[in-house]
């Protein structure tokens, strides 16, 4: 077994040094080395050897593996530097050819828009706050005195995780967090994506951004936010534009009201924006019902706020003169490169 060792140690040794390229050592490694190689068939034999033979043999055979691998260690170097040479010289670069144009991508409308309702509510001092998509049900509808047999409830196509989780119906319960870890007083905003299950259409879809606001003082009255959201209407579609208020309802506020603004398309003259009153309604608002107070933790009878809240997708909508919610969401840059 002796000479059968050398005669494997010489055969792989010749082979390897007359090797030139890579895949003729590994194939050399295979025919020696490998699970069925000459030399894996010669340990595997070693049982029928006597005890006195298994030693000599299987250190025999270690120096034989050993030999044969720094052999092909070496000289896989030195081929593989060899071919990157080869490479380099023949694998010319053509410099002059023209590059590849990087496309640039633009920023979305609905983006645009809310930084830019942002800055104008930062300029009248607002903090930009913000709070989780998935939120628990006391968060989303309690607190804001919205209870569990409120017909409110109905009115919101909710997506349940389970019975006390949810994906946010609108971005109110920031103002609730808010509230609890924070004294009066309060002037902050809270913009983010809302989630109800609506099917998709041209006014509809499942995901959707909300912008709402929160002020909570002593002495703040509905003449403190007619006059915030006046000035936010005039910032964003120009000194021109008229408000007027109409009564409504909401559960967390009370009284309530719906913000209109004269139609920036037609200046309140008439068109097919306006559907020929003039008016377009832009939000929801009214001062903070006590009850919501007291689940902030806030005493209604020192303090007293106003809240808002509108579809930044709606405001997108107008400004732009879109007739359709679909293409704020779908990324085509034929839509996009227009802003």
């Amino acid at each position: 077994m002796k000479e059968k060792l050398e005669v494997i140690r010489k055969a792989a040794l010749d082979e390897i040094k007359s090797s030139v390229d890579s895949a003729v050592l590994e194939n050399i490694r295979v025919k020696y080395l490998g699970k069925k190689g000459e030399l894996t068939t010669i340990l595997r034999s070693m049982g029928s050897l006597s005890a006195e033979e298994r030693p000599v043999i299987g250190k025999l055979a270690n120096e034989v593996r050993s030999s044969i691998e720094e052999s092909l260690e070496k000289i896989v170097t030195s081929i593989k530097n060899k071919e990157k040479e080869n490479t380099l010289k023949n694998d010319i670069i053509d410099i002059s050819l023209p590059g590849k144009k990087q496309v640039i991508g633009k920023r979305n409308p609905l983006e645009q828009t809310l930084e830019r309702m942002k800055e104008i509510f930062i300029s009248m001092g607002f903090s930009v706050e913000d709070g989780p998509e998935i939120e628990l049900d006391y968060y989303n509808f309690e607190a804001l005195n919205i209870p569990k047999n409120h017909p409110a409830r109905s009115e919101q196509d909710t997506f349940y995780i389970n019975d006390n989780l949810v994906l946010r119906t609108q971005t109110s319960p920031v103002q609730i967090r808010y509230m609890e870890n924070n004294k009066p007083p309060i002037k902050m905003i809270s913009p983010g994506k809302v989630f109800r299950s609506d099917a998709v259409d041209a006014t509809h879809s499942p995901i959707f951004f909300q912008f709402e606001g929160l002020v909570v003082d002593k002495g703040i009255t509905f003449a403190d936010l007619k006059g915030t959201l006046d000035t936010y209407a005039k910032k964003m579609f120009g000194d021109k534009i008229k408000t007027r208020f109409r009564p409504h309802h909401f559960p967390f506020t009370e009284p309530s009201a719906e913000m209109d603004a004269s139609c920036f398309v037609c200046g309140g003259k008439g068109c097919k924006v306006c559907k020929g009153s003039g008016w377009i309604e832009i939000l929801g608002c009214g001062m903070v019902h006590p009850q919501v107070l007291r689940n902030g933790g806030i005493d209604p009878e020192v303090y007293s706020g106003f809240a808002f809240g509108m579809g930044v997708d709606r405001m997108v909508m107008l400004k732009y003169g879109l007739d359709d919610i679909r293409l704020l969401y779908e990324s085509d840059m034929r839509f996009l490169n227009q802003f």
